[in-house]
């Protein structure tokens, strides 16, 4: 008990003197974490723990973490209801939690007068001890991440996996000895603020119009996103996406996947006995159809995911049995149920334009795909195209059905539906044998629901309901 208290004390002490690098000093720095959802609490937890003062503030009278907070401790300043401008003004430093814009005007006069921007990120990168992988883009992020953590499982490695997806980065800390790897989700959000995280192996899997309403334009939202790579050691690239491709850079080795057989590929797709098979710079690995994650866009996840594991030891056996084994996350093209020849797929975390595309792309046969919510701003004409190829019909719902409606109805049968449920019941008198209805919003569930889970449990039972009506 006592060498443990010991080692308790040495990694505090170790990691007080990183973060002092950031000029953090307990007793003399006071940090006001802005947003109290759970990364915020993650940042209060580990700063406090370290002996820095630390504030919140939230324009929430009610955060969802506030409870947790108090547990924490009573005395940490909470300022709530409205972002509290005297704490700004008594702060150092500042951590803006991701779901807060950096646009929002406290924290721009904050930042303009010169008020030190950390995230939660860069105090990860500065006292992490075991290398990072690092995994963003438009769509397939949190799939690739926990695979990537599932196969590294397989290898009998210590792996910890979280960040945007699951557990906050700061959190997955704990007790450094022993770990092998940290594989982190990173959304565009936590990227535009950080500069220090230094990843073994980074991705960049795709790009595709995305929180255009924070971003502005699709150049400044790849802009942040290719700032993963600003200081990694391998780049592993989508060979498939013209603005994930032209993230080379000769400074830095690369490996490159994608679906087109293009046998120059680290990682591709190409025909080997009669089949589909996963191949490593053209040697078969694997049957496609043996990946138990379906779907085209999982196929490129599967590849993105064996570039990452090689890039940081990972022996293929050790994949190859995590690809065979992972069954996906919920809400991801998640097969439902199939009633009288119709298949029913859950996608709701499809909350963009280029996951509803890749989505109607992957799946074979008509469709029937259940659309809308709130949109960000995105381009949803580029729906068009693929919607008349693939959708026998559109049922669409939410804030911006009307705007999907106006640009669809002309390509195939379209309705309005005031709610989910309902869509579901429509959806059901449009689909023919063999069809499969999709829900595959793109676009953010936030006008309807509280997240993209509770909009896909709703789906799921509003499927099996009926069951109960043949």
């Amino acid at each position: 008990m006592i060498q443990a208290n010991f080692d308790q004390i040495s990694q505090k002490a170790t990691r007080s003197e990183a973060i002092a690098a950031l000029g953090i000093v307990p007793g003399e720095s006071r940090v006001l974490v802005v947003g109290l959802g759970l990364t915020g609490l993650a940042v209060a937890r580990f700063l406090s723990l370290l002996g820095i003062q630390v504030a919140v503030t939230d324009n929430r009278a009610n955060p969802p973490c506030l409870a947790e907070l108090r547990s924490l401790s009573s005395d940490i300043p909470v300022f709530l209801g409205r972002y509290e401008r005297e704490a700004f003004r008594a702060a150092t430093h500042l951590v803006v939690s991701p779901g807060v814009s950096l646009d929002t005007e406290e924290v721009f006069q904050a930042l303009e007068s010169g008020l030190g921007l950390l995230s939660d990120i860069d105090l990860f990168a500065t006292v992490v001890n075991a290398p990072v992988v690092g995994i963003t883009g438009s769509n397939g992020k949190s799939t690739v991440t926990s695979l990537l953590g599932t196969m590294a499982g397989k290898a009998d490695w210590n792996v910890r996996v979280g960040g945007n997806l699951g557990v906050p980065a700061l959190d997955l800390l704990g007790e450094d000895e022993g770990i092998d790897l940290y594989v982190l989700e990173l959304s565009s959000f936590q990227l535009e603020r950080t500069s220090l995280l230094k990843c073994a192996a980074a991705t960049v899997l795709n790009i595709s119009p995305d929180h255009l309403d924070r971003h502005g334009d699709i150049e400044t939202y790849a802009r942040a996103k290719q700032s993963i790579f600003s200081n990694c050691t391998v780049r592993v690239l989508n060979q498939d996406d013209p603005l994930v491709a032209c993230m080379a850079s000769k400074d830095q080795p690369a490996l490159r996947f994608g679906l087109n057989g293009d046998a120059s590929l680290d990682f591709g797709v190409c025909r080997h006995a009669h089949a589909e098979w996963l191949v490593h710079r053209g040697n078969p690995l694997m049957a496609a159809d043996c990946v138990k994650i379906k779907g085209r866009q999982n196929l490129s996840n599967a590849l993105a995911a064996l570039a990452l594991g090689q890039a940081v030891g990972l022996p293929i056996a050790a994949m190859i049995e995590g690809l065979q084994d992972f069954p996906g996350l919920p809400h991801r093209m998640q097969w439902v149920e199939k009633i009288e020849d119709v298949t029913w797929i859950n996608d709701s975390k499809a909350t963009n334009v280029g996951a509803c595309i890749a989505a109607m792309q992957g799946l074979s046969g008509k469709i029937v795909l259940i659309a809308g919510g709130e949109g960000k701003g995105a381009d949803f004409s580029v729906l068009k195209d693929v919607v008349k190829q693939r959708a026998r019909a559109v049922v669409l719902i939410g804030r911006d059905a009307d705007l999907l409606h106006g640009l669809l109805a002309s390509e195939v049968t379209s309705l309005k539906a005031p709610d989910l449920r309902r869509a579901v019941e429509l959806s059901a008198g449009l689909a023919r044998p063999g069809d499969t209805v999709l829900l595959s919003p793109a676009c953010a569930s936030l006008d309807q629901f509280t997240s993209f889970e509770e909009r896909g449990r709703v789906f799921e039972q509003a499927v099996r309901n009926l069951i109960g009506a043949h």
